[in-house]
């Protein structure tokens, strides 16, 4: 492991505190927003939009001229995160890729659980699309992204919805809930994210009505038609995180199918060190490869 991820470790060891899967939802959520330091990016503007009835903020690096748009869904295995645990991680996206973000504050499970978060996100995407005049973008560049559980929605919107898309950032995302693949078990008491922890957030969102095989919760098991006509996609993945191999599996079926595809794995790295940027290296790392990588998606052709 990454030394920097190793104090990371240690330092919430000392917060002590019971496991994830042992508290209820809104103790989960109490302290993953807390966990959200002030961001020291500055973008040009921030505004509070409603995106088909959906919260959702707006940031632009520019002001002066129409950019291209990234809409962002958050990670936290669809029971917590908000908008303010991922304000850091957007204007850094912004800023290093030079067009506008809109993180989407998708309603969470178990209050709502699957599809009211997907169903959220697809129409937040329409929105963007239809009123992108509105928030001085162009329609024909829009890009989606997410990480973790809002890397899986990401997939799942660009599955289900008809806005155009020019590319899709996927950042250790959920592709697989049938827990099968060997990095669940290899991973299984990682750090930050335990593969009961995942299991925990999966019955949430899920409950036992719907199947783990729904390719809008598996977007891995996808028809390969569907998968085909996805956009130019980056996957990044962590090595010491229980869904690394769904998400690099999703990588390798998507480019296998003609979708040009970039898949970086970060060596010695946890589940949510994008969030980390005040104490990774590799945070940044990250949030540069996923700028330029929206850079070239959304450039004027």
């Amino acid at each position: 492991m990454h030394t920097q991820a190793i104090a990371i470790v240690e330092l919430y060891k000392s917060f002590g505190g019971p496991p994830i899967e042992t508290q209820t939802p809104g103790e989960v959520r109490a302290r993953y927003a807390s966990t959200a330091l002030p961001s020291d990016e500055i973008v040009a503007e921030i505004r509070n939009v409603s995106a088909n009835g959906i919260p959702a903020r707006l940031y632009r690096p520019r002001l002066d001229e129409v950019l291209g748009l990234c809409v962002y869904f958050h990670g936290g295995g669809w029971v917590i995160g908000d908008l303010e645990t991922h304000d850091d991680v957007c204007r850094a996206i912004a800023n290093r890729s030079g067009h506008a973000v809109l993180s989407v504050d998708y309603r969470l499970a178990p209050e709502y659980p699957f599809p009211a978060p997907l169903d959220d996100c697809i129409a937040a995407t329409q929105w963007a699309y239809e009123h992108a005049d509105e928030l001085n973008c162009d329609p024909n560049r829009i890009a989606i992204g997410g990480d973790s559980a809002g890397g899986n929605l990401a997939i799942a919107v660009a599955l289900e919805s008809d806005v155009p898309l020019c590319g899709l950032v996927l950042v250790y995302p959920g592709t697989d809930a049938t827990q099968k693949f060997r990095s669940q078990n290899e991973n299984a008491n990682a750090p930050i994210l335990t593969k009961a922890t995942v299991t925990w957030f999966l019955d949430h969102y899920l409950g036992n009505e719907v199947s783990r095989d729904d390719p809008r919760v598996s977007p891995l098991v996808a028809l390969d038609e569907k998968l085909a006509k996805l956009p130019p996609t980056l996957v990044i993945t962590a090595e010491f995180d229980p869904l690394r191999d769904e998400g690099e599996a999703f990588a390798a079926r998507i480019s296998s199918l003609g979708v040009p595809t970039s898949s970086v794995r970060f060596a010695g790295q946890i589940h949510d060190f994008i969030r980390m940027s005040r104490f990774l290296d590799d945070a940044h790392n990250a949030r540069a490869l996923i700028g330029s990588t929206l850079s070239r998606a959304l450039q004027v052709n």
